[in-house]
């Protein structure tokens, strides 16, 4: 009897371990672990916008998320801008869904407007950064075809390599994208980002990771454009989770007058 239920246990265990190595649940565990750890997040956020040259711009936010369903399911993020004075009071806000289009507003003070961002508009650089609004709250798996191109070490992390291509070609602002993803933590590690002529167009790395209440955290990241040689540096000046988000804070209400608990 203990024989025949170790080789259960065995068996079960393999095929856990052989679901686990599919290309298609890679990227899950991978969007679970970068996207939706814990029940809510929050951070103050510092983006570097570099110039070829080295001249530098910085954006400063406070950046709240909360999951209101299960990893890969429903998602709100609030974003309050700080500075530079042209951003200065701005908010965004995304609604995003499994399997449709997310809901994406963004409210700009300066003619007091909501103005909801059209679904054309997600692969455009987020308040001028070289990142897109899509890389701000991820990309549905089912839109990307997936493959294992192979395992390698990347920085002394075992990571998979997966090759993602867009099923509709409209649908992303690339041919394909290269991922290599730790197989202790699922974080992405390195991003590389082709064309539909296969030259590099955008490169993305996680320059630091911490654990933060048990969670392995990217708290520093780069996003380079490879033919215009801008890059912006993405950093957190701090960082939680399970701060006990509402839910009704995720609102057109609150995008004009964001209360200052959550902000601050």
């Amino acid at each position: 009897m203990k024989r025949l239920a170790l080789l259960l246990f065995l068996t079960i265990g393999l095929a856990s371990s052989a679901l686990a190595a599919t290309p298609e649940e890679i990227v899950k565990k991978s969007q679970a672990a970068f996207f939706y750890p814990g029940k809510d997040f929050k951070a103050r956020v510092m983006m570097k916008l570099i110039s070829p040259s080295g001249q530098e711009r910085l954006r400063e936010m406070t950046m709240l998320r909360l999951n209101t369903g299960e990893a890969g399911g429903e998602q709100k993020y609030f974003m309050y801008f700080f500075q530079p004075a042209e951003v200065k009071n701005m908010t965004f806000m995304v609604f995003k869904y499994p399997a449709k289009d997310d809901d994406r507003w963004l409210f700009v003070p300066a003619i007091n407007m909501v103005r909801r961002i059209a679904m054309q508009d997600k692969q455009a650089s987020f308040v001028g950064s070289d990142f897109t609004y899509e890389d701000v709250s991820g990309r549905d798996l089912a839109d990307d075809t997936h493959e294992l191109v192979r395992e390698e070490t990347l920085n002394g992390k075992a990571c998979f390599v997966i090759k993602s291509t867009p099923k509709k070609a409209d649908s992303a602002g690339y041919g394909h994208k290269l991922a290599w993803i730790d197989k202790t933590t699922w974080l992405p590690m390195k991003e590389e980002y082709y064309d539909r002529t296969g030259r590099t167009v955008r490169l993305f790395s996680a320059d630091e990771v911490q654990m933060v209440k048990g969670f392995p955290t990217i708290t520093k990241r780069t996003m380079k454009n490879s033919q215009s040689g801008y890059r912006t540096e993405v950093s957190y000046a701090s960082q939680d989770y399970n701060v006990g988000l509402e839910d009704s804070l995720f609102s057109e209400r609150f995008l004009r007058q964001p209360p200052k608990k959550w902000i601050e």
